[in-house]
Parts: C-alpha cells; structure tokens; sequence
C-alpha cells in the first residue's frame, strides 16, 4: 500500500447517506493545524468537493475514529440525519468492529478475553499515552475488553510475531495497543508504546478490517482488505495458520446456539439500563451537538 496523498483515496462504500474509505496508516483524520495539509478531510475535500458540509467545522463528519498510524475502514457521514444515526448505534455499542495486528511474539492458545482497565498516563513524557491499572502514573482507569483471536504464526524481518484478530468490546483511547502490550505482545511497529524503540517497520502494523453498523434502513458493513500478506509486505512470513480471517469473521458475526449477541452487535430491542458512555463519546457527542441539533 503507497503512501498516503490527496489523490489515492480509497473508497470501500459510497451511499447517499455513508462513505467508508480505507485510511492509511500515518494519517490524521482532521487537524486544526495549518502545517498539516495531509489530512482524511482534506482527501475527501479532494476527491468530493461537491459534498463538503460549510456548516461544519471540518467539511466531513466523522462517525467514529482512528489513531494516526491505524489504517483501515472508516465510516463518514454525509447529513445531519445520518450522522445522528451513527452516534445512536455507536452509543448504544450496537456496532461491531474488528481489526487485524501482527504482534511481537507467538501467542499462547487460540483465544482470549483481555480484561485489563485503562486509564491516562499521568507520567512526565508519558501523558499522551494511556495505561494498565496499577501502572505507575494511572490516572482514572475504567473496565476495558477485548477480545483476541489467533490466526497464524509467523516472523517479520525475522523476528516471531502471531497474526491475531482483535475485537474491542468498549472504546478506550489505545485500547487494542495497550492490552496486547498488557500480555507481552505488543503490536509490530508501534513506536509510542515501544517508547520509540519499535522503529525498523515502516508502519504500525494495526488494522481496522471490520466495521459493522446496523442501520436502517441502510445497514452499513464493509471489510477492507488486509494488508498484511506477503505479496504486498514480504518482510511478513506466515508459518502456521490456525484460523482463517474469513472463519474468525464468521464465527465472530454469527454466534452459536445459546450464545446472546454481545452488546456491540444486539439488534433487538430489550429492557436495559443505557449504556454508559466514556468520555471519548461525550466529547464526540459534544462536538456534534455544536455543529448541528440532533434530530
């Protein structure tokens, strides 16, 4: 995958209502900063000048988000009404997501629940990165899973790494980096978690592969294609596979009998408390409400 520039944006899903494109890694979505030209706004003002929004801030309202250096599906709104849609399926966690990572090391066993809270950093040097509970510096730190799926074995440049498919089951900031960190296997090529020590791969190796919305009467589900195979990175040696991306995605998308949906996928209306929302989702939702009134 070339780098990222204003004209090689990809496109996954284009609806009246919706776009999802496929981020590239070591990009920001939006920036207030004049210096930062490269932006997914700016590719989308390239690409669809005709659809920016002028009441907006940034031109595009941006259903949910992605770090810097995670690439991968990324969903975009394009009215007021749709957008309020979006926020009420990412409120109530009824939407599924999913993300492909190599991480250093191999893997014990097939699969795994990562139940570790996280809360801010307070550390001198560290308060742009998050922590494990009972971290030195730990500040606030709320209940946080995800959960783990081991696809194949293998080695970059060498060096043994597990191919594993991450679903986060709430949303912290950096939660898929600092619970696979948490379990002494970090993700390939994270440079801020390494503390600047992971720097030979030309990426962080951190997927968004799945995004699934339930919406009606447009549901949105799209897959963006793995970029972690040997013909497009040969640095990456598969060795043994224990489970395809195809199977995993099924078996995380349909459970068995007797299973219940998981919040994050629960398309049926039930009696429950309402979920309680972080505070990446408040200020989500503070920013939309500035911009437009919900309907």
């Amino acid at each position: 995958m070339e780098p990222a520039s204003l004209e090689n944006l990809c496109v996954l899903y284009h609806s009246a209502d919706f776009i999802v494109v496929n981020k590239h890694w070591d990009i920001r979505i939006d920036s207030k900063m004049w210096y930062e030209k490269q932006t997914v706004q700016s590719q989308l003002r390239h690409r669809f000048p005709e659809l920016a929004d002028p009441g907006t801030y940034y031109g595009f309202r941006f259903c949910h988000q992605l770090d810097f250096s995670t690439s991968g599906a990324l969903c975009v709104a394009l009215n007021k009404a749709a957008a309020g849609r979006a926020y009420r399926c990412f409120k109530e966690r009824l939407v599924t997501k999913a993300y492909l990572a190599l991480v250093r090391g191999w893997v014990d066993g097939d699969r795994m629940t990562l139940d570790f809270s996280i809360g801010k950093n307070t550390c001198e040097g560290k308060t742009h990165m998050m922590c494990i509970e009972g971290a030195e510096g730990c500040e606030n730190p709320k209940p946080c899973q995800t959960e783990l799926q081991v696809l194949e074995y293998g080695s970059y440049s060498g060096d043994p790494v597990t191919k594993v498919l991450l679903q986060p089951l709430t949303g912290r900031t950096h939660q898929l980096r600092v619970h696979c960190g948490a379990i002494g296997h970090p993700i390939v090529g994270d440079f801020t978690y390494s503390l600047r020590k992971d720097s030979a791969p030309y990426r962080m190796m951190l997927h968004a592969y799945l995004l699934r919305l339930p919406l009606l009467p447009e549901p949105v589900e799209v897959t963006a294609p793995d970029p972690f195979v040997t013909s497009l990175d040969p640095r990456w040696t598969p060795q043994r596979q224990l489970c395809t991306v195809e199977a995993a995605l099924q078996s995380l998308l349909q459970p068995g009998p007797g299973e219940g949906r998981s919040p994050q996928h629960s398309g049926t209306e039930e009696t429950k408390s309402p979920p309680v929302e972080t505070e990446e989702q408040i200020a989500q939702c503070q920013q939309w409400l500035s911009e437009w009134g919900m309907d």
